[in-house]
C-alpha cells in the first residue's frame, strides 16, 4: 500500500499536519488551591498555593523557622521572583527525607509546579530558568571494596 507521488501537490495533500504545542490549563482543587510535588536528592516536598498575603507554612512552622539560613529561603523565593508575584501567594508546605538544601531544592521544584498549575502562562519564564526541571543527581552508593562511592582504602607498601 505504498502511494506514488508525482508532483508537489500530491505531496502537500500527503504531508501530516504540524502538531500544536500543548495548551496548558489552570488545575485547581475544590478549595481553590494549586498542588505539586517536587523533588531534589531525597527530600520530597508537597506545595499547596492559594492566593493571599505571601504566608508560608513549612511543616506546621513558619517560613523563617523551619529553614533558619537566609540562602535556603531565597532559594524558594527564586520561582516566585521570575514569575514577579512575590507576596501575592499563600504556600503550605510538607517537606520529608534529606538535609535541608536537598528540601529546599524540592520547596523550589514544587513552588514552581504549583505555580504553573495555578497560572499556565507563566511556564515559558519558569522553564526558561530551569524551574520545572528536577534535578535527577542523587548520592552515588557505596562499592564494596571502598571506604565510600569512590575513595580507596590507604595504600601501605610495608
Amino acid at each position: 500500500m505504498v502511494e506514488t507521488l508525482s508532483s508537489l501537490q500530491d505531496l502537500k495533500a500527503a504531508a501530516t499536519p504540524a502538531q500544536e504545542a500543548p495548551f496548558y490549563v489552570q488545575k485547581l482543587d475544590p478549595q481553590g488551591r494549586a498542588y505539586a510535588t517536587g523533588k531534589r536528592k531525597d527530600a520530597v516536598a508537597r506545595v499547596w498555593i492559594k492566593p493571599g498575603s505571601g504566608k508560608v507554612t513549612v511543616n506546621g512552622r513558619a517560613l523563617e523557622v523551619y529553614f533558619a539560613r537566609p540562602v535556603l529561603r531565597m532559594i524558594l523565593q527564586q520561582p516566585l521572583g521570575v514569575a514577579k508575584r512575590v507576596d501575592q501567594y499563600d504556600m503550605t508546605v510538607s517537606v520529608a527525607g534529606g538535609g535541608l538544601s536537598g528540601q529546599a531544592g524540592a520547596v523550589r521544584h514544587g513552588l514552581a509546579k504549583a505555580l504553573v498549575n495555578f497560572e499556565p502562562e507563566l511556564r515559558g519564564a519558569l522553564k526558561k530558568e530551569g524551574f520545572l526541571t528536577r534535578d535527577s543527581r542523587v548520592v552515588e552508593r557505596k562499592k564494596y571494596g571502598k571506604k565510600k562511592a569512590r575513595r580507596s582504602f590507604q595504600f601501605s607498601k610495608r
